[in-house]
This record gives structure tokens, sequence and C-alpha cells, in this order.
């Protein structure tokens, strides 16, 4: 068996069963293609803008801390021996960026999204609520920072990844996200540098 065709040969049978299931299931239930592992496996499948690497990184902090460099437009992921994981995001733009630190606090697979009240404000037309799933802004996976607003989410806008466009929070392609959120425990010191 080639490497090409392993995944066709185990992808075939998971699309069929969640063809089959949402044939039985009623329209208003969540398709098996959102949110879950079939969602997950399918994407790591999807394109790449920012590819994720494993860097040389003298730092002062101590592995396992998140550091964010909003100008580079770079999450880093520290790891022993000088290392760091390197991936793409999304930060805040002009007059949303922010910095300092921040502890994950809570960590969501496929998380629901309620807008803040200031988004609400600036964007009357979102919704009040979006239940997890691929359209949803937060993605795959979030990571949610002290009491603050702020996350470190996936997004179904790949394309964002390297901009400065969101109103505070890191965006992150839902591959890499699914791939941080498994590095990352609640109480992991996150450092947003400018």
């Amino acid at each position: 068996m080639t490497r090409l065709t392993a995944p066709r040969r185990l992808l075939k049978p998971l699309l069929a069963a969640a063809a089959l299931a949402s044939l039985a299931a009623p329209a208003h239930a969540i398709s098996l293609l959102d949110r879950g592992p079939i969602a997950d496996f399918l994407t790591v499948f999807r394109q790449q803008g920012v590819p994720r690497q494993t860097i040389g990184w003298n730092s002062p902090y101590k592995p396992g801390t998140v550091v964010i460099s909003t100008s580079q437009r770079r999450l880093y992921y520290i790891l022993p021996n000088q290392e760091a994981v390197q991936y793409g995001v999304g930060v805040g733009r002009e007059g949303f960026s922010w910095s300092g630190t921040k502890t994950v606090t809570m960590k969501k697979e496929w998380p629901a999204w309620r807008p803040p009240e200031q988004m609400i404000k600036r964007r009357p037309d979102l919704p009040r609520y979006m239940a997890g799933g691929n359209d949803n802004p937060l993605g795959a996976r979030a990571l949610y920072l002290g009491s603050s607003l702020y996350r470190i989410h996936g997004s179904n806008e790949p394309e964002t990844i390297g901009a400065a466009v969101s109103s505070g929070c890191i965006r992150m392609t839902n591959r890499d996200v699914i791939d941080l959120y498994g590095r990352v425990k609640v109480g992991t010191k996150v450092v947003v540098l400018p």
C-alpha cells in the first residue's frame, strides 16, 4: 500500500458513514462532517497557507510556553533544547491588537460561539449564538485566555492567517490549532509580544 492510497482507503468508509448518518438524521442535526473525529480527520488534508515548522529558537521562556509575536504574525510553542514549533497566525487588526501575559484557563473542541457585546455593537448583523462546526468562526479548537474575551482559536477563513484582521483573538488554521491544542494544557503561560 502506498502513502497516497492509505488515506483514500481510510477516507472512503468514513465518508460513506457520514453520508448514511446524514440521510438518517433530521435536517436540524449537525453533520458528522462539521465537527468531531471525521471533521478532524478531513482537516488534515486541507491546504495550509503558512506552514508549521520546528525551528531553532534561543528563548528566555520555559518549554511549554506559548509566545505570540504580533509583528511577525507567528505563534511559537517552546520546546526543550532551544527549539520551538512555529505556526502562522492571524492577529488583531489596527486598534484591536494587544500584548501581555495570560494563562490558558479552558480548552474546547468545536466550541460554540457567542459574539461579545462589544462586537455585536460594531456588527449588529452577527448571530447571537452559533453552534460549533466548520462554519463557526472559532474553528476546530479554542484555547481561552484568562478572564479576557481573547482566545487562540481555529478559523474557517484560512486565508486570513498571516494578516491583522481579528478583533483581538489569535487565529490559526484548523489544522494548526488541533496540533497546538494537543500540546497545550490548562495553566499554560501565553506571552503576547507587540
